[in-house]
C-alpha cells in the first residue's frame, strides 16, 4: 500500500495506475512472523531497499524498534551541541 512507482514512459494504455495496491509475494510463515513482531513486540516493519528484477519490483523488508524518549532527549541534545560548535567554527572562520 502506498507504494509509488513511475509509469513507464514509452508505454501507453497498458501503463498500470502508478499508486495502486500490490501484492506481497512472500511465504505464509514469514507473513505470520512479521505479524506477530508487529502485534506482540510492538515493532514496525521498515522497507530497506527496493530494486527491480525483470519485470517484478522486490522490496527488502527489516524490523525496527522505535527509539525511546530518553534516547530522543540525548539525540536532540546532541545534534543542538553539533550545530553551536558548527556555527561557532563558522564565526571563527571569518574573523
Amino acid at each position: 500500500m502506498n507504494f509509488h512507482i513511475n509509469s513507464y514512459e514509452q508505454g501507453n494504455r497498458y501503463n498500470q495506475d502508478p499508486d495502486r495496491s500490490r501484492r506481497l509475494l512472500v511465504h505464509r510463515r514469514e507473513i505470520s512472523k512479521l505479524e506477530n513482531a508487529v502485534r506482540l513486540k510492538g515493532l514496525t516493519i521498515v522497507p530497506l531497499r527496493v530494486y527491480f528484477k525483470g519485470s517484478y519490483a522486490k522490496m527488502e523488508l527489516g524490523l525496527g524498534k522505535g527509539k525511546a524518549e530518553y534516547d530522543k532527549r540525548a539525540t536532540i541534545k546532541e545534534r543542538d551541541q553539533n550545530r553551536e560548535a558548527r556555527q561557532a567554527l563558522k564565526g571563527r572562520q571569518r574573523d
